[in-house]
């Protein structure tokens, strides 16, 4: 029997438990971006440099190399693409191109969402700097100023008051590819926002989670996540609405089987708030998060689902304990010296995954893609949890040399 052959977009350290999968499972893997230095490619069978987010080049790479499935695991870029060459080769898709694009682009998404009566932000996509000066007398301050298609929390500035706006606005349109921002009202939230991963089989929800997002008030960027934890802060009545929500969002746009990377807030109003849906992995490592917290491995199951492989046992399974994922970061830029734990953490410690050695160059914390590594950590109880997570600072320290 012939080997099938993935497709992965990108070269991440996300990339590496995709391959890790596909390669237990039997599959070539190929993997392809334009930067031949990327982690992944050290691990795939073969790699092809070529830009993600050329299509049409990603199309002709896949018809020349017959391949059998494509997925973009973390990789936001990569989404929009991979659809298109789904479409195009009538490969197993994630659902309709047209739907991957409606989730993939803000403006769009914030449409279809106000469009079929979810609850939803106020917001508006400009094209230009002037347009979005131009409109400010509806604006809900504070709002959210972001590109409408990047991901990483990269362009995205908090706006209070009108004399902060212009250089928001400069800052996300250089973020932006297609050189579209979005200017949205910002959603105060209860307890933590969540995000995480879920999955569905025929475009039905099978596993869902949500997470506690934590946020670093002293990093570069305040709304990069710097730490996640399972379960959430939410209700089981307020996860039991977002979740039906989610199955008529997924239900409306014709999704099939695909893992997701979810975004979800409750308002202080009460209200429910799907933020944002993508039909790939999520990054910061979250499918082998709930790995570990559930025992579910989505990653396994995405990788068969992009091949047309069946999925198995993807079902809602419980917590086994409380765990957290924190995002290794240093506070400013300079050489990576050591990273020290507390001694009363160490034995709450299960994994610790460094990417940087002595002496390596690190920055300060502005993007996903500024992180040093992550430590998974587990807990007997949520109020030991919240102990950690309250104050991550006090037993976690990136020790830094400054240039």
């Amino acid at each position: 029997m012939r080997q099938k052959k993935l497709l992965l977009l990108g070269g991440l350290r996300y990339l590496l438990p995709v391959i890790e999968a596909a390669h237990k499972l039997g599959y070539h893997v190929i993997t392809c971006d334009y930067i031949p230095d990327n982690i992944a490619h050290k691990y795939s069978d073969e790699y092809h440099n070529v830009s993600i987010i050329d299509k049409e080049a990603v199309l002709a790479l896949a018809r020349r190399l017959q391949i059998d499935g494509i997925m973009s695991f973390a990789v936001d870029p990569g989404v929009v693409t991979a659809a298109y060459v789904q479409e195009q080769m009538g490969l197993p898709a994630f659902g309709p191109y047209e739907s991957v694009c409606i989730l993939q682009n803000k403006d769009r998404f914030r449409n279809f969402l106000t469009q079929h009566g979810f609850n939803v932000p106020k917001a508006k996509g400009f094209s230009s700097i002037e347009e979005a000066l131009s409109e400010t007398y509806w604006y809900p301050w504070p709002v959210i100023v972001k590109p409408t298609d990047a991901a990483g929390s990269k362009g995205v500035t908090r706006v209070d008051c009108l004399r902060e706006l212009k250089p928001a606005l400069e800052y996300a349109f250089e973020h932006s590819m297609s050189k579209r921002v979005i200017v949205e009202e910002f959603i105060e939230k209860q307890g933590c926002s969540s995000d995480t991963d879920s999955f569905s089989v025929d475009g039905e929800l099978k596993f869902v989670s949500y997470s506690a997002q934590r946020f670093d008030a002293d990093a570069a960027n305040p709304y990069t996540p710097s730490a996640y934890s399972w379960p959430s802060t939410f209700t089981a009545e307020q996860e039991a609405e977002l979740t039906s929500e989610l199955q008529r969002l997924l239900k409306l746009l014709g999704m099939r089987t695909s893992i997701y990377n979810v975004e979800t807030r409750i308002g202080l109003n009460g209200k429910p708030y799907i933020m944002e849906v993508s039909p790939r992995g999520g990054g910061n490592r979250l499918a082998e998060m709930l790995r570990f917290a559930t025992g579910v491995d989505l990653i396994t199951n995405a990788v068969r689902a992009a091949v047309g492989d069946d999925v198995t046992d993807v079902e809602q399974q419980p917590y086994k304990g409380h765990w957290a994922e924190v995002v290794l970061h240093a506070e400013q830029e300079g050489k990576f010296a050591a990273l020290k734990i507390g001694d009363e953490y160490k034995s709450h410690v299960v994994e610790t995954d460094l990417w940087v050695s002595k002496g390596d160059p690190v920055h300060a914390f502005v993007g996903a893609n500024d992180a040093i590594g992550t430590l998974v950590v587990k807990f007997d109880t949520k109020e030991s949890l919240i102990s950690a997570m309250s104050d991550i600072c006090k037993w976690v320290t990136v020790k830094v040399e400054k240039k």
